[in-house]
C-alpha cells in the first residue's frame, strides 16, 4: 500500500513537472518588445506577485501615478511618450520590494542608482526582451493542484509532496517562474563596486553581509547576483539567473545583447539635487589620508640607549674624579707635619690618628650655629621638662593617654572603609570620572555583564560539505552539535536560576533583571551567544534538510557559516529559512560569542563565550540588590557545575569584589603572625641580657616595657583611624594593611633609641629617677621628632595627591606617626619611668610584684651590638680602601638603578589582585588567551547642540551629504587605523539610521508611518491599517524639517528592526538618544557607539584611552569651528580605572619629590639649620628611592597606585634609616670626619639596626607566605626592598658618606662642651694651666685629670 501511494505521488510530480513548467519557444528579441506585461497571481505562501508572460511591444504608460513612480525608481525610462513593460501593479511591486534597498543605500545615492537601474532594466525598460531569456512559465496549473490535493489526501501517512509555485488567478495562464538575465560586466562591476564600501550603521556591517547571503570580505559580483536571484531569499518572486557577460562575447539568439546603462561611480554625485556618497561609504570619496604621527624614535647617543650613555659617561667622570680626589688628599695628608689648629674641610682625613680637638671661643661660634644652639638648647630643654613630668605624675600620664586612645578610637564605629575600586583609583574631580558621571546620569551605568567562556578540549576539528556544494568547511570543537547542545543545556540551566529576594519577599529571575533592547514590545533577554542564532530553540539546531538518505543540503552548519557572514539577517539564504537575529531583536555578532580563531573565520573558532546582560544601577540604589541577589545564585551554581566534556571559566559583575574581599580576609592571619612575630621580638630584644649575673635576667628584661610600647603603636593607629573617621574620611584596605607597618617601624626605632640611651646612661649624683629620664628624653627627643616630624609633614603633603587611595594613606599615616611620637614622649615615658623604679627595686619584669635579694646592678656597658659595632665594623668600614669600594659600589647601584627605573612598566595586572585559588584567575587567563574583541566604546555629545539644523547634522552624520570630517568620519578613519587608534569600528550613528528610516516610499510601506486621526506611530511590525506615511515622496535625499525631525524622530527610536524595516531604531539606539523631558521635543545628548581592538595588558588598555581622547578632542575642534556648543568625549568601562596610569610617572616624580622636600626642610631647621646635613639626607633618601625604583623593575614590580604608596612609605622609613645617624655626626664632637663618622655609627647603628631592620625583618618574611599575589609582590618585596636598601644605605654607605663631605664641627657644640669639660687640678707648680701656641691644653696623664662628675661621651652617654 506504502509502494503504491510513493507511485502515485511521483506520478503526480512528474505530471506536475511535465505539464505545469514550461520552458518557452518562439520568443521575439527585439528593441521595443517585452518579456513580461502585467501581473498573474502570486507565488504561493508569499505576498510576492509573479509577472504575466507577454512577449509583446512596450505599451505607453499613461497612468499619471505609474508615471510618478517610474520617475523616482527609473527616471531615464520617463520620456515625453513613455514605454514601458511594467503597468501600474508592476512598479508598485517593484517598489516594495525594493524597500529593503531603499532603507540600506540612500546614504549613498550612486550606489542606490545603480542597484534600481539593474532592476529597472529587467523590470520596465521597454527593450527588456533584449536582456531576458529562457523564460519558464506555468501555462496552466488547475489540473496540477487538483492532482496534487488527490495525492496528498491520499497520502495519510502525512508526508508532504510539494508546494505548486503558484497561487493562481484562474483568468491568467502565463506566470512567469524564472527568466535568465543578461548584464555586461562594465556595468555590473560598476555598481557592484559602487556599494560594497555602503555601512549598516546600526550593526557596523557592510550592506552586503545582508544582500549578498555570506560576509562582505568574501561577496563577489556573481555571489550578490545569484543570492539576489533566488527565490529563497524571501523578497525575490520568481528565479532570476543572472548572467554576467564579459566583453563582446557572442549571443544566440544574436539580436540579444546584455543590459548596460550608465554606471555612477560613488565618488560622484548623480544629479545636481545629489551629493557624492561619504567617505565611510566610498573609499575613492576619502582625502587622502595624513600619516598619522610616528611615536618619536628612541633617545640615543652614538648607537646607544641615551640615558644609559649619559649614566656610564657621568659614572666614569664620577670614578676618575672620585679617585683622583682621594689620591690627591692622601698625598697632603702624607705632607702635613702638623695638624691645623681648626678642622679641615678635606674629603679625606687620616684616620689613623686621633687628633686633639681644637678650642674655640665665642667669636669662632658663627650666626647660623647660634641661632642652631639656642633651638637646639630650647628644643632639648622642652623635651626634659616634659620627661621630667611625665616620669614624675606616670599614672596620671598614662590614664590621660588611655582616656585620649580610647576617646578618638571609639571613632572606628563611625568608619567608612571603601572597596569600591572606581572610589580607591579615580579622583571624583577626574576626567573620567566626571565623564563616566555624565554617562551614567544621561544613559545609565553600563549594563553589568555575567560571562561564561567555554572550550571542549576533548573534541576535534571536524569539516563540512553540504551537498551541492563545492567548498569544505571546518568547524572548531566546540561547534561540534554534541558540544553545542549541552552549551544550550547549560545556557537554560542559567537562565532559569531564581533566588529570593526576602526584602520583598519574592523570588528574582534572570527575567527581573536582564537588559531587554526592545522591552516593552518583546522581552526576551540579551544573551550574547552562539546559540542565538537558532534563538535557543533546540529543535532549530537539530534539524536538517537532506537530499536523500546521506546528503545534506542544509542543517546547523549551513546556518551557522550564513548567520556568521551576516548576523543581522532575517532569513539565512538556506532552505530552512531561519533567522540569525536571537531573541532580543538584535544581531549577534561573531567576534562577541566565539574566540581563537584565525582572521574572520569565524568557524574555526576554539572557544564559546556566553554573556547575560544585566541592568547595572548606580551604588546604594535598591534596584541594584536583586541584581546581586542573583550574581551570588549563578556563581553558586557555576561553582558546583561539572561536565567532563566542557572546560567553563566565569565571571559576574560582582566577583572582583568579592574576591579582593575575601583575599583581605583571608590574609588576616598572615598579617597578624607578621605582627606578633615583630611584637615578640620587640618584647625580647628591648631588654638588657647581664650575662655575668644571669640572676638579674628577669629584673633587667623589657618585656612589659616592650609590650607597653607596642600596644602605643597600635593606640596610635586605632586613635588616628578614629580621628580621621570622626572627620568622616573614608578607609581602605590598603590603610589597614600598611600603617600598622608604618607606625611600628616608626615607632619601635624611637622605643629603641630611647629605652637604650636610658640603659646606657648613668643617673648622677643625687638625681632622681625621673630627672635622669626627662634628662634622657632632652637628649633623645629631638632625634625622634626630627624622624617623627619629617615624616608627618611628608605624609600630609602626599596626601594632596588626586588618587583616593593615596590620599587616604597619606592622611592616616600622617596622624597615626604624629599620635604615635605624642604618645611616645608621653605615655612610654610613663612606662619606662615605673620601669626603671621597679628595676631600681629588683622586681621582676613580668611578676613585678616579686623581687629578689639587691646584689648590685649591672654596670652601665654597652649592649652587644654596640661592641660590635664599636669594635669591629665601625673600624673596618671607615678603612680608606673600604670606604674608596663602598662609594664606588653605592653610586654604580644607584646609576644601574636609575637606568632601571626608565623601563618599569605602568599598571596593574589584575590578575595580582586576585586570590591564588580564585576562579577569576581562569576566567583572565581564559580572556587572555580566546577573547578576540575589545570593550565597547562610546562617543558622547553633550547638550547644546541642535541636531534639527543642517550644518549641525553634517558635522555629525556620516551618509552622502555630510562633511567630509565629520563625527562619525573620522571615527570611520580611526578605524582603518586600529593598530594605532585601538578603534576596532566605525561607529553606529542613530542620525544616519534616522534619515534612512524616515526616507519616503510612495505607494509602498515605508518605515515611518503614524495614524493622522490619533497622532500615533504606526510600527513596522504592527498592523498599520489607517495609517500613512510621515513624509511624501520626493523627498528621498531630503533632509527632514525641523518639524518632522522632532516629531518623528521618538517614533524612530520605539520602532523595532524587522523584515519590512530594519532600520528602527529601538533595538540599536533606544538608549542613545536623551531628551531633557517628556515631551522629548529635543535631544539633549547622544552617544555613537564603536569597539576598541582587542586589548590585552595596562598598555594597551591605557594607550586605548589616550588615543580615543585624542579623537574625540579632534572631533571637537572640528565642530567648534563655526560653533562652540559641540563638545565630544569618550566612555568606556575601563576608562575610569586606566586614567591614572596616563599621569602615574609624572604623580610618581611630583608625589616622591614633594615628600623628598618636606623630609629636607624638617631636617633643615630640626638640625638647627644645618643646610649640609640636610641635603645629605635628603641625598640619600633618594638615592634608597632610586633603588627601590630599579629593584621594581628586576623584580617585576609595576608602577601603580600601589606601589607609588609604597615608594612614599620607603621615604618615611628611610628617614629613620638615615636621621639618627646624620644627627649624631652633627653634633659629634671628634677630631675628624672619620672618628666623628665611627661615633655616630657605634652609637645610633646598633639602635637601628635592632629597632628597626630587624624588626622588619622578622615580619617581612611572613608576607612572603601569603595567599595573596598582591602581597607577595607590593607588600613582601617592595618591604624587604625598602629594609635592605635603607639598612644598607644607613649603616654603609651614608657613614662613608658622612666621613668625606660630612658638615664640619659645629662650633658651638664644641664651645659647649669646653665649658662643661672637667677642670683639671692645680699644677704641682700652682701656676695656672694655659694652652700652648695652638691653642691646646698641655696634655697630663690621666692621674692628674680626675673628674668631679662622671664624663660623657661625644654624644652625651654618661659612663661611671
Amino acid at each position: 500500500m506504502e509502494r503504491c501511494r510513493s507511485s502515485l505521488m511521483f506520478l503526480v510530480l512528474g505530471v506536475f513537472v511535465s505539464v505545469g513548467f514550461v520552458q518557452v519557444s518562439g520568443k521575439t528579441h527585439e528593441e521595443g518588445y517585452c518579456m513580461w506585461y502585467g501581473q498573474c497571481g502570486k507565488r504561493i505562501g508569499t505576498d510576492h506577485p509573479l509577472n504575466c508572460y507577454n512577449n509583446i511591444p512596450a505599451p505607453e504608460l499613461k497612468d499619471p501615478e505609474a508615471l510618478s513612480i517610474l520617475q523616482e525608481l527609473c527616471p531615464h525610462l520617463v520620456k515625453e511618450k513613455t514605454h514601458t513593460c511594467c503597468n501600474l501593479d508592476q512598479l508598485k511591486t517593484f517598489q516594495n520590494q525594493t524597500s529593503l534597498a531603499t532603507q540600506l543605500m540612500t546614504r549613498c545615492p550612486a550606489c542606490y542608482r545603480n542597484f534600481l537601474n539593474l532592476y529597472c532594466g529587467m523590470t520596465c525598460d521597454p527593450s527588456n526582451s533584449l536582456y531576458i531569456d529562457e523564460v519558464t512559465i506555468q501555462e496552466s496549473i488547475e489540473e496540477t493542484i487538483d492532482a496534487l490535493n488527490f495525492a496528498e489526501k491520499e497520502a495519510d501517512d502525512g508526508l508532504s509532496v510539494v508546494e505548486p509555485w503558484v497561487d493562481s488567478d484562474p483568468k491568467s495562464n502565463a506566470s512567469i517562474l524564472s527568466v535568465v538575465y543578461f548584464l555586461q560586466d562594465e556595468f555590473m562591476y560598476g555598481m557592484y563596486n559602487s556599494c560594497k564600501g555602503v555601512n549598516f550603521p546600526s550593526s557596523n556591517e557592510k550592506i552586503y553581509s545582508l544582500l549578498c547571503g555570506q560576509s562582505a570580505e568574501t561577496c563577489t559580483p556573481q555571489n550578490l547576483l545569484d543570492y539576489m536571484g533566488n527565490i529563497n531569499n524571501g523578497q525575490t518572486p520568481f528565479n532570476i539567473n543572472f548572467t554576467i557577460i564579459q566583453g563582446n562575447t557572442p549571443f544566440q539568439p544574436t539580436a540579444m545583447k546584455a543590459y548596460e546603462t550608465n554606471v555612477f561611480p560613488c565618488s560622484r554625485a548623480i544629479d545636481n539635487s545629489s551629493q557624492p556618497c561619504s567617505c565611510q561609504d566610498c573609499s575613492a570619496a576619502c582625502p587622502p589620508v595624513p600619516p598619522y604621527p610616528q611615536p618619536p624614535p628612541p633617545f640615543t647617543i652614538l648607537g646607544m640607549d641615551g640615558i644609559m650613555f649619559i649614566l656610564i659617561c657621568g659614572y666614569s667622570g664620577f670614578v676618575v674624579t672620585f679617585l683622583l680626589a682621594v689620591m690627591i688628599s692622601c698625598c697632603l695628608n702624607h705632607m702635613q707635619a702638623q695638624p691645623s689648629r681648626r678642622e679641615l674641610l678635606s674629603i679625606n682625613d687620616d684616620d689613623d690618628k686621633t687628633p686633639v680637638r681644637p678650642l674655640v671661643s665665642q667669636e669662632d661660634v658663627g650666626c647660623r650655629e647660634k641661632i642652631g644652639a639656642v633651638f637646639h638648647q630650647k628644643l632639648s630643654g622642652g623635651f626634659q621638662w616634659w620627661g621630667t613630668k611625665c616620669a614624675r605624675y606616670p599614672f596620671f600620664v598614662i590614664l590621660l593617654g588611655l582616656i585620649l586612645v580610647v576617646g578618638l578610637s571609639l571613632g572606628i564605629l563611625l568608619l567608612e572603609v571603601t572597596t569600591d575600586p572606581v572610589e580607591l583609583w579615580s579622583p571624583p574631580e577626574s576626567r573620567s570620572r566626571q565623564e563616566k558621571n555624565y554617562f551614567d546620569d544621561h544613559f545609565g551605568p553600563f549594563y553589568r555583564t555575567e560571562q561564561l567562556i567555554i572550550t571542549a578540549p576533548s573534541y576535534n576539528y571536524t569539516t563540512f560539505q553540504a551537498s551541492g556544494i563545492t567548498v569544505r568547511h571546518w568547524f572548531g570543537p566546540v561547534l561540534d552539535l554534541r558540544v553545542l547542545i549541552q552549551v544550550l543545556d547549560l545556557q537554560n540551566q542559567i537562565a532559569g536560576i531564581t533566588a529570593f529576594y526576602e526584602k520583598e519577599n519574592r523570588t528574582i529571575g534572570l527575567q527581573d533583571i536582564c537588559f531587554k533592547p526592545e522591552a516593552p514590545t518583546n522581552n526576551n533577554c540579551t544573551i550574547l551567544s552562539v546559540l542565538n542564532y537558532w534563538q535557543n530553540d533546540i529543535e532549530k539546531l537539530n534539524s536538517s534538510v537532506k537530499d536523500g538518505p546521506y546528503f545534506v543540503i542544509a542543517d546547523y552548519h549551513t546556518h551557522l557559516i550564513s548567520c556568521l557572514s551576516a548576523p543581522a539577517s532575517i532569513d539565512d539564504s538556506t532552505v530552512q529559512h531561519y533567522p540569525c537575529l536571537g531573541t532580543y531583536g538584535g544581531p549577534i555578532f561573531p567576534w562577541t560569542a566565539m574566540g581563537s580563531y584565525n582572521d574572520k573565520i569565524y568557524n574555526n573558532a576554539s572557544s564559546l563565550s556566553i554573556t547575560f546582560p544585566v541592568n547595572n544601577f548606580k551604588t546604594g540604589d535598591p534596584r541594584l540588590e536583586p541584581a546581586l541577589l542573583w550574581e551570588k545564585a549563578f556563581l553558586d551554581f557555576m561553582k558546583n557545575y561539572s561536565n567532563p566534556d566542557l572546560v567553563i571559566a566565569y565571571q559576574a559583575e560582582r566577583s572582583i569584589e568579592d574576591e579582593i574581599n575575601r583575599e583581605s580576609f583571608s590574609d588576616v592571619t598572615t598579617i597578624a603572625g607578621s605582627y606578633i612575630l615583630m611584637f615578640g621580638y620587640v618584647a625580647i630584644a628591648l631588654g638588657k641580657f647581664p650575662y655575668h649575673r644571669m640572676h638579674r635576667i628577669f629584673v633587667e628584661s623589657k618585656i612589659v616595657l616592650g609590650l607597653s610600647g607596642v600596644l602605643i603603636v597600635l593606640g596610635s593607629v586605632s586613635s588616628s583611624i578614629g580621628l580621621l573617621a570622626y572627620l568622616h574620611i573614608p578607609a581602605t584596605l590598603i590603610v589597614m594593611e600598611v600603617v600598622p607597618f608604618l607606625v611600628l617601624a616608626v615607632g619601635v626605632d624611637n622605643i629603641f633609641i630611647l629605652v637604650q640611651k636610658y640603659q646606657r646612661d648613668q643617673r648622677l649624683p643625687h638625681e632622681e629617677k625621673y630627672h635622669q629620664v626627662g634628662r634622657v628624653l632632652g637628649e633623645v627627643a629631638p632625634s625622634m621628632l626630627l624622624s617623627s616630624l619629617s615624616e608627618s609633614v611628608a605624609f600630609f603633603l602626599g596626601a594632596l595627591s588626586v588618587m583616593p587611595a593615596v590620599k587616604a594613606f597619606s592622611l592616616y599615616a600622617a596622624v597615626a606617626v604624629l599620635i604615635n611620637f605624642i604618645l611616645q614622649v608621653s605615655g612610654f615615658v610613663a612606662f619606662m619611668s615605673l620601669d626603671a623604679g621597679r628595676e631600681d627595686k629588683n622586681r621582676l619584669d613580668v611578676l613585678c610584684c616579686v623581687s629578689i635579694k639587691s646584689s648590685g646592678k649591672s654596670d652601665k656597658t654597652p649592649g652587644v651590638l654596640y661592641q660590635i659595632f664599636h669594635k669591629f665594623y665601625a673600624p673596618f668600614l671607615m678603612v680608606s680602601v673600604v670606604r674608596t669600594i663602598v662609594m664606588l659600589v653605592f653610586v654604580f647601584m644607584a646609576c644601574f638603578s636609575g637606568y632601571s627605573l626608565t623601563k618599569i612598566s605602568v599598571g596593574l595586572d589584575q590578575k595580582l589582585s586576585m586570590p591564588r585559588d580564585s576562579y577569576m584567575l581562569n576566567y583572565f587567563e581564559n580572556l587572555e588567551e580566546h577573547f578576540n574583541s575589545g570593550p565597547p566604546v562610546y562617543f558622547v555629545l553633550r547638550e547644546g547642540v541642535n541636531y534639527t539644523d543642517v550644518d549641525s547634522q553634517d558635522k555629525i552624520c556620516g551618509a552622502s551629504g555630510c562633511n567630509a570630517d565629520s563625527l562619525t568620519t573620522q571615527i570611520y578613519v580611526d578605524a582603518q587605523l586600529n593598530n594605532v587608534t585601538y578603534i576596532a569600528n566605525p561607529a553606529t550613528s542613530w542620525i544616519d539610521d534616522f534619515f534612512s528610516w524616515l526616507a519616503p516610499s510612495q505607494g509602498g510601506s515605508p518605515c515611518c508611518m503614524y495614524n493622522p486621526k490619533n497622532g500615533k506611530f504606526c510600527p513596522s511590525t504592527g498592523p498599520r491599517e489607517g495609517c500613512v506615511p510621515c513624509r511624501q515622496s520626493g523627498k528621498t535625499f531630503e533632509r527632514p524639517t525641523v518639524e518632522e525631525f522632532e516629531k518623528f524622530l521618538p517614533f524612530f527610536l520605539v520602532d523595532d528592526p524587522g523584515a519590512k524595516c530594519s532600520k528602527g531604531g529601538h533595538a540599536a539606539y533606544g538608549t542613545a538618544v536623551v531628551f531633557p523631558n517628556d515631551t522629548k521635543a529635543h535631544v539633549e545628548a547622544s552617544y555613537f557607539q564603536s569597539y576598541h581592538s582587542v586589548l590585552r595588558d595596562s598598555d594597551d588598555f591605557t594607550n586605548a584611552l589616550i588615543q580615543a581622547r585624542k579623537s574625540a578632542d579632534n572631533i571637537t575642534v572640528m565642530m567648534n569651528q563655526t560653533d562652540l556648543n559641540f563638545n565630544v568625549f569618550p566612555y568606556s568601562i575601563f576608562y575610569v580605572y586606566y586614567e591614572q596610569y596616563i599621569t602615574m610617572v609624572n604623580d610618581t616624580a611630583t608625589s616622591l619629590g614633594i615628600v623628598l622636600g618636606s623630609v629636607f626642610i624638617i631636617t633643615f631647621i630640626l638640625l638647627g639649620f644645618d643646610l649640609f646635613s640636610a641635603l645629605i639626607v635628603a641625598v640619600t633618601i633618594a638615592m634608597i628611592t632610586i633603588n627601590m625604583l630599579g629593584m621594581m623593575y628586576w623584580w617585576s614590580i609595576d608602577l601603580n597606585a600601589i606601589s607609588l604608596v609604597n615608594l612614599i612609605m620607603c621615604v618615611g622609613i628611610s628617614v629613620e634609616f638615615c636621621s639618627h645617624i646624620v644627627r649624631a655626626f652633627a653634633i659629634s664632637t671628634k677630631g675628624n670626619r672619620v672618628e666623628r663618622a665611627k661615633d655616630a655609627l657605634t652609637h645610633m647603628g646598633s639602635s637601628v639596626l635592632s629597632g628597626i631592620t630587624f624588626t622588619k625583618i622578622c615580619g617581612i618574611f611572613v608576607l612572603a607566605f601569603s595567599q595573596s599575589q598582591l602581597f607577595e609582590i607590593f607588600y613582601f618585596r617592595m618591604y624587604l626592598g625598602m629594609v635592605v636598601f635603607g639598612a644598607t644605605h644607613g649603616l654603609i654607605f651614608l657613614p662613608v658618606l658622612l666621613s668625606y663631605i660630612g658638615p664640619g664641627l659645629n662650633n658651638a657644640k664644641l664651645l659647649e662642651e669646653q665649658e662643661t669639660a672637667p677642670i683639671p687640678p692645680p699644677s704641682s707648680s700652682s701656676e695656672t694651666a694655659k694652652p700652648s701656641g695652638d691653642g691646646q691644653f698641655p696634655s697630663r696623664p690621666s692621674s692628674e685629670r680626675s673628674p668631679l662628675i662622671p664624663s660623657r661621651d661625644s654624644q652625651g652617654y654618661f659612663y661611671a
